[in-house]
């Protein structure tokens, strides 16, 4: 599964919209995100292009008891 990143926890605070705009470190960090999983996006759309499939998924989940 693709995980975007950005440079530290992805969240903005404030208690109303005019709040937010002022956490100019929130506001950065979401742009980041917005850029990068805007160009990740663009990378899994080329590689379909491209022809390279999902890998396939194994028909059985095997899950372990670690209660024994």
């Amino acid at each position: 599964m693709p995980v975007v990143a950005s440079r530290y926890w992805n969240e903005v605070h404030g208690k109303n919209a005019e709040e937010v705009r002022q956490d100019e470190e929130g506001m950065q960090i979401m742009r980041v995100l917005g850029r990068n999983m805007a160009w990740m996006l663009r990378l899994i759309e080329n590689g379909r292009k491209a022809g390279i499939e999902y890998p396939q998924q194994e028909e059985t989940r095997i899950a372990t008891n670690f209660i024994r």
